[in-house]
């Protein structure tokens, strides 16, 4: 039912900037039910500032497959599903630019973990993944790459489903259903 996505780019602009990396977990609403990942040629030089922050670097896309290469892969698993991820509308635009570029255009139904996790874990200093999988005490493996973040946004979606389902919690289950 849903496809937990994270994305590492060449810069802010989706309309500039390019993907060079692309995490996918397929969940279920109770587990991930599979996965895919792969760095992607961008077709440009990543920036230096983008190669400290992620650890991404021209080498390592030189001969990684280009957008359209995995656009397929992509479509499939996310068709009828919920494109979940933290701060949505960034990874999605991103997305959306890469399929347009192509001439196709994506839709998805969009999730956003950020947004949630303010409904639903009310009282937290900051909401960027780091900070709040750190109070929540969900390990994030490889921050600021696709795998890690994604993997992490799953763990948190998890949190949010049990938070919503929880009798406990009276107000997230009859003023935000997930499903």
């Amino acid at each position: 039912m849903f496809s937990i996505i994270d994305i590492e780019t060449t810069g802010q602009s989706y309309k500039n900037g390019k993907i060079t990396e692309i995490a996918i977990y397929q969940h279920n609403g109770q587990e991930v039910t599979d996965s895919y990942s792969t760095l992607i040629n961008p077709e440009m030089d990543i920036p230096f500032f983008i190669t400290e922050l992620t650890g991404i670097n021209n080498e390592m896309v030189r001969t990684a497959p280009k957008f359209y290469q995995v656009a397929k892969t992509i479509i499939e698993m996310t068709v009828g599903r919920t494109f979940v991820a933290h701060n949505a509308s960034f990874d999605y635009k991103f997305i959306k630019e890469e399929y347009a570029r192509l001439g196709y255009d994506y839709h998805r139904k969009t999730m956003c973990t950020v947004k949630l996790s303010r409904k639903l874990l009310p009282g937290h200093k900051s909401y960027s993944l780091g900070k709040l999988c750190a109070e929540l005490g969900v390990e994030i493996n490889g921050r600021h790459r696709a795998a890690g973040d994604a993997l992490a946004t799953a763990k948190l979606f998890d949190i949010l489903v049990e938070q919503n389902d929880s009798p406990r919690n009276p107000k997230a289950v009859n003023n935000y259903k997930l499903f």
